[in-house]
């Protein structure tokens, strides 16, 4: 028989597929001895069955359920919807792979109108009772019912209100009692029922709204963006409640091993006294520093302290633990790896090394390519900051700088976004903010510390975030927020530091980021343990500086079509296209290819002896035609022929289907001038370098090839061009000749075209155009339904095809290798800078990866962490 449910004293840390990372990290904790509330987990296979069976629990699981809930009740020697001594349950999600906000909880069950006065008498506390009873009504309500949480804080509000309460803990055990009624008054009319008494049936409504918040439109959203499988499930928690909420010698709070912005090795967190672990992350009441526990509860704080770092050396990473006191008595709800910035990722790592925690290896493996990225985003310039107007301050919840315009809520963040760099500014987020968090560069809150909603989310996704700037007032109906004496109104610009908590008027420059030592010390390790080159995709000299700074060892990709696009020669592209005979088209060639050869010039001073590969001219020749009226009218005046001419030319230039058109190594054979032109520049860039002293190692790259013949055909001509430029200036240079792999036909006979190449560099972009026969221009249209649907997993263009692409590129190395044995290979498109498709190639025989000069330090990352994976998997 199936066990789909497990006692905490049956699980460990290695179960997390069945019993969740909360789950397998409470059972773990229960093994050590630490002080964690009794409780089981319902596995996520009971999660995925739900859904097989049509949204229904069946009696083999609840059975298991009920089970186990009798273990607990002889544990805690209470019992549920008991009159004598009821016992009180949490229930929370458990997905896993941590996914903080996303999905549902709910405390306090097992409350009725009987229990909750059994409770008040028990603790002789009937104030924390009904604080207890309405909290348990609005979270089931939401929960369960959906009933909005709005509607009950509305109460909540105007009873504060008119009692002048400054918050909820203010209120006495009347008004809470009053709470309590109203609360069941508008659940009956939400739901059309009576709030249940019946507390079996609340347990079984919580673990199936449980089951069913793995689905909901946040959590959906949060896994596209972090790339989590939806067949995964969630597991459900249930676990005795402890009360933070019964005095002031209570509390709740969540606290980190080390500081999650900037790694810093010293407990960070928050708590607050008399209150239960909804209201810190919900950011409703400015939360204390963990430090001042020290003050308060000093004995409390100890013991959390060395939890704290029992936990972290036992997981080997910084944890992110929630903890609550009851009547002075510490309880651990939750410890897991804890969410943290790019810098303090990288600090952590290099320290967790130093310590002698963790090896390299494991520091590499816990970096990932969207930390490195996040470390290249800009700063404030620090003139610029002196001269800004300061509007707020707040917590300096996530680092980073970014200026965009105000908006309030998600969804016109969200719908502003397509047109321009937003700001979300709120008094809160929630969970249901996640997609207006997305669009938005940055997210500012009036209320909620550094461990609210906002806070947490903001630093998983790498935005910059300030928290608890309190001095701004929202005004939602006037689509307002009033700071002091200054008024701003939707789309007014503000430029936000989360590395400060600084907010400031208007738009602040930035400039360029520096790395710290740690980082520095990262790509070191990265550097010593990698098998792959990194190379660089550089058009210009600017770029090819930018990736060597970044330690890029070549140039992987130089598009030369790139260069034809500026303003001092696309009359001139044009009008050789244009030209009707060889002997026009070779006219402004002849123009064209000093300027061509100035380009390469700089580039080669600038590898300094590295090898650079020159792509010749690949897109169709319509792409650098104008299309407007104005520029039209000037080239047929300056060609001496009719509009109408013109027009008629351009339009039979123009293509139905570029990508399988007239365009790559095609024009090369249909017009050789083109190519001879480019061949002929780069030979004289070359031996202009090499006489001026610098070492010259270049690649003449032919696109687009599928057929042996074109390859042979172009390469005897661009041969012959260069052998005799070299012999009549009497300067040698090194040069190969080689082609890019894009289309299928090309890897299945690459035996054949490596006879002519000394190198394949993968186009994996166009490569996976043709073998999807999908246009990357349109995909877009239809790539998301289809993952929604789960036709495509990821998208192709994004992360490389393992099914298909990848297995013809595999058929392609080992066909060209058995022809040329040391041909040189490598990749170049976009997924060169693609950590999980670095890993694909980074196994099949491929030399190198190019990408573009911001991602060379992502494909270092990668290419270690492909060696070390290989290594684990032995």
């Amino acid at each position: 028989m199936t066990k789909y449910v497990y006692n905490f004293k049956e699980g460990n840390k290695d179960m997390k597929s069945l019993l969740g990372g909360k789950g397998a990290n409470l059972a773990e904790m229960s093994s050590l001895g630490i002080s964690v509330p009794p409780g089981f987990t319902i596995t996520t296979e009971s999660c995925n069955d739900y859904y097989e069976n049509n949204m229904r629990i069946k009696p083999e699981i609840i059975k298991q359920i009920n089970e186990q809930l009798e273990i607990l009740e002889k544990t805690m020697n209470k019992g549920l919807g008991s009159l004598e001594d009821p016992l009180l349950v949490s229930v929370r999600s458990g997905a896993v792979f941590s996914m903080p906000g996303m999905m549902d909880t709910i405390l306090n069950l097992g409350l009725n109108d009987e229990t909750t006065i059994v409770l008040a008498k028990k603790n002789n506390d009937y104030k924390f009772a009904y604080d207890s009873y309405r909290r348990f009504i609005q979270m089931f309500a939401d929960v369960v019912m959906g009933v909005e949480k709005y509607k009950f804080e509305t109460v909540l509000s105007r009873i504060k209100e008119q009692k002048n309460y400054s918050q909820d803990s203010d209120m006495t055990s009347e008004d809470l009692f009053e709470v309590v009624e109203e609360f069941k008054k508008i659940y009956r009319k939400e739901v059309g029922n009576d709030f249940p008494n019946n507390v079996k049936e609340q347990l079984m409504l919580a673990v199936e709204a449980v089951f069913k918040s793995w689905n909901n439109n946040r959590a959906k959203v949060y896994r596209r963006l972090n790339g989590i499988s939806d067949k995964l499930g969630t597991a459900v928690n249930i676990q005795a409640m402890v009360f933070g909420n019964m005095g002031d010698n209570c509390g709740t709070g969540v606290c980190f091993s080390r500081n999650p912005s900037t790694g810093e090795n010293k407990l960070f967190g928050e708590y607050l006294i008399n209150a239960q672990g909804e209201d810190v992350v919900a950011g409703i009441r400015t939360p204390k520093p963990v430090s001042v526990l020290e003050e308060e509860l000093p004995e409390v704080y100890k013991e959390l302290l060395n939890i704290t770092k029992v936990l972290e050396n036992h997981y080997k990473d910084m944890q992110d633990i929630e903890f609550t006191i009851e009547n002075e008595k510490l309880y651990i709800l939750q410890t897991r790896n804890g969410k943290r910035t790019a810098l303090s990722a990288v600090e952590i790592a290099v320290s967790l090394v130093e310590e002698g925690i963790i090896t390299k290896e494991e520091a590499l493996l816990r970096i990932n390519s969207d930390d490195i990225n996040k470390l290249l985003h800009p700063t404030f310039e620090t003139k610029a900051l002196k001269e800004a107007k300061q509007l707020t301050q707040g917590l300096a919840a996530s680092p980073g700088a970014s200026t965009g315009a105000i908006y309030f809520t998600a969804e016109e963040a969200v719908q502003a976004s397509s047109t321009k760099d937003v700001i979300l500014v709120r008094e809160e987020t929630s969970p249901e903010d996640i997609e207006g968090m997305v669009s938005s560069k940055a997210i500012v809150t009036s209320r909620g510390g550094m461990t609210s909603h906002a806070a947490v989310v903001a630093r998983g996704m790498g935005k910059c975030c300030v928290c608890g700037a309190q001095s701004m007032f929202i005004d939602y109906a006037t689509k307002t927020v009033r700071i002091g004496d200054i008024t701003l109104k939707e789309g007014d610009i503000i430029s936000v530091d989360g590395s400060s908590g600084k907010v400031y008027l208007g738009e602040v420059a930035k400039s360029d980021s520096s790395f710290t030592d740690s980082f520095k010390k990262i790509i070191s390790w990265a550097d010593e343990i990698r098998e792959l080159k990194v190379f660089v995709n550089a058009d210009n000299e600017k770029d090819a500086k930018v990736g060597f700074e970044f330690g890029a060892e070549g140039i992987g990709l130089c598009r030369t079509e790139h260069m034809f696009f500026e303003e001092d020669r696309i009359s001139l592209v044009r009008k050789m296209i244009l030209s009707s005979t060889e002997e026009e088209r070779k006219v402004f060639l002849d123009k064209l290819q000093p300027i061509q050869s100035e380009d390469f010039y700089k580039i080669f001073k600038e590898a300094q002896g590295k090898s650079v590969n020159i792509r010749l001219l690949d897109p169709p020749l319509h792409e650098f035609l104008p299309h407007d009226e104005k520029t039209v009218n000037i080239i047929a005046k300056e060609l001496e022929i009719s509009v109408e001419q013109l027009e008629n030319k351009i339009k039979s230039i123009s293509e139905f289907n570029p990508m399988m058109g007239h365009r790559g190594c095609r024009l090369g054979v249909t017009y050789p001038e083109i190519y001879l032109m480019q061949a002929k520049a780069i030979s004289q860039a070359a031996i202009l370098a090499t006489k001026d002293g610098y070492e010259v190692n270049v690649e003449v790259m032919i696109p687009l090839v599928g057929i042996e013949a074109e390859l042979k055909y172009l390469k005897d001509r661009i041969e012959f061009l260069l052998e005799k430029d070299i012999q009549q200036y009497g300067v040698p240079f090194n040069y190969k000749i080689g082609t890019m792999i894009e289309i299928p036909r090309a890897c299945l006979t690459a035996d054949k075209i490596a006879n002519h190449a000394e190198f394949f560099s993968f186009g994996t972009n166009d490569l996976t155009q043709m073998t999807f026969g999908y246009s990357r221009d349109d995909a877009e249209k239809f790539i998301d339904i289809y993952k929604k649907k789960n036709i495509l997993e990821q998208d192709p263009f994004i992360n490389l095809d393992e099914s298909g692409v990848l297995e013809l590129m595999k058929i392609a190395v080992n066909k060209a290798k058995q022809t040329r044995h040391n041909i040189k290979l490598g990749i170049c498109g976009e997924h060169g800078g693609d950590e999980k498709s670095i890993e694909s190639v980074g196994n099949i025989g491929i030399h190198y990866v190019s990408c573009s000069p911001y991602r060379v330090l992502i494909a270092k990352l990668a290419a270690a962490k492909t060696v070390i994976k290989r290594n684990i998997n032995k």
